[in-house]
């Protein structure tokens, strides 16, 4: 398994300088990329594979006195970038040809240097060291000061560097290890999220919704009040974004520490977990969406996941559609659909439920009937990927990001450019993944 470890780093003056150009070469090699494909497309020539686009864009224009100054960095980190910029193509086209699962994906865009958040990442070609003062030397960066917080369990395979929009520095680490297996309990618990009650265990413990957002807001509210009042491109303006980033940075990572280690208490307590698969994108559209955010049920689960296949325990997610809480946990009878307001109710069999515990019993339920199978063979739990993955797209613009294991953020940007891709394909171009000229549109 591949898990991410995360640090704070403190670059001098001039670590700083070399940072941000690394980050403006980075941006530059996946850009001309991009920059090189839409052109070749757009002339009708074949897809430029990954070894020429390569040579073009790094090694060839080294040579340029337009791009002389890409030597000035470490060659792994423009390999790298282009590497996010070819896992972006081949998801979009994956997503194109329906190989890929879920929402669409659409296809890469330039990316910005105004984009507050900028990465930039070393494999282990690129010998980065950790010395024994506790420095991290990268190449042609220098020696990085770091906030140890814990020691890492394995030697890393990559490491990446992360500015993120409140200015911070981080170096996150990917790390192979091995599984943990903790001794086996007799417990086992479904869990019904809500907005009231953040986690609502089959048991009938109630976790209260911290709604970290909702007591930051006063606090956001004036310095956004602050931020609006600034005029735009003026060095205040960018002193105010700086302070709301810091202040969304801390509600964040409030919200994280308080999930892992809720989560880990709820691992290690019980055998098997079971939870509902919501649709949190489709929630996140009504007027709940606020509270739908702030509680953060997506990141939650997803700790759940992965912490439990590295502890060998179970992990099992129910259909979205079962009646939770509709359905009496004593009898099986289905009573209806229930407005929010109705917290309680009585079952024709005389059962009094709680609306909440009633729902999670019914996910344990349902959780446990899903997992064995007719032979009683365990079915769940599948494989499971490290978080935030290193290179991704989200839905509706190409992120080569990582939302560790878990996933390493990348650079992300934009720029005015607009690419149609579904439409006017072209007939007898090698494009893998295009879509059919009968199926553009």
């Amino acid at each position: 398994m591949q898990l991410r470890y995360s640090y704070r780093v403190y670059p001098t003056p001039g670590q700083q300088e070399a940072l941000a150009r690394a980050f403006g070469c980075a941006r530059v090699v996946f850009n001309d990329g991009l920059r090189a494909r839409q052109a070749a497309r757009e002339s009708g020539m074949p897809y430029i594979s990954d070894g020429e686009l390569s040579k073009r864009v790094i090694t060839e224009a080294k040579k340029t006195p337009e791009r002389a100054w890409l030597g000035e960095v470490s060659s792994v980190v423009l390999q790298q970038a282009l590497a996010d910029l070819n896992t972006a193509y081949r998801n979009f086209f994956a997503s194109v040809t329906g190989k890929r699962k879920g929402r669409k994906v659409a296809p890469p865009r330039f990316r910005s240097r105004k984009d507050n958040r900028q990465a930039i990442r070393f494999t282990s070609n690129a010998r980065f060291k950790m010395l024994d003062n506790g420095r991290l030397r990268l190449p042609k960066i220098g020696d990085l000061s770091v906030r140890w917080s814990r020691a890492l369990p394995a030697d890393p395979t990559s490491v990446t560097i992360i500015k993120d929009a409140a200015g911070r520095c981080f170096a996150s680490f990917v790390v192979a290890t091995a599984n943990e297996p903790l001794p086996a309990v007799d417990a086992e618990v479904g869990i019904d999220l809500g907005l009231t009650h953040f986690a609502v265990l089959s048991d009938g413990r109630k976790i209260a919704a911290p709604k970290f957002l909702r007591r930051t807001a006063r606090k956001l509210k004036r310095l956004q009040q602050d931020l609006s009042r600034k005029t735009t491109g003026s060095n205040n303006r960018k002193k105010a974004v700086v302070k709301v980033a810091r202040v969304h940075a801390r509600v964040a990572d409030t919200r994280r520490d308080w999930q892992h280690k809720l989560s880990t208490t709820i691992i290690r307590d019980n055998q098997a977990v079971y939870v509902e698969d919501l649709r949190v994108t489709g929630l996140g559209r009504t007027r709940l969406a606020k509270s739908v955010h702030d509680a953060g049920w997506a990141s939650f689960t997803a700790m759940l996941e992965y912490k439990a296949a590295r502890y060998g325990r179970t992990f099992a997610k129910i259909n979205r559609f079962a009646p939770t809480s509709q359905t009496c946990s004593a009898c099986g009878r289905i009573d209806g659909p229930k407005p929010l307001n109705v917290r309680s109710w009585t079952c024709p069999c005389g059962a009094v439920h709680d609306r909440d515990i009633n729902a999670a019993i019914n996910v344990l339920a349902a959780g446990r009937a899903e997992r064995l199978n007719a032979c009683g063979a365990q079915v769940r739990p599948a494989p499971v990927p490290a978080q935030r993955r290193e290179a991704g797209i989200r839905s509706g613009a190409a992120r080569c990001s990582a939302r560790s294991a878990e996933g390493i953020p990348v650079l992300q940007g934009r720029e005015n450019v607009k690419t149609t891709w579904n439409s006017g394909a072209r007939r007898g171009t090698s494009w893998p993944g295009s879509p059919p000229a009968h199926r553009a549109g």
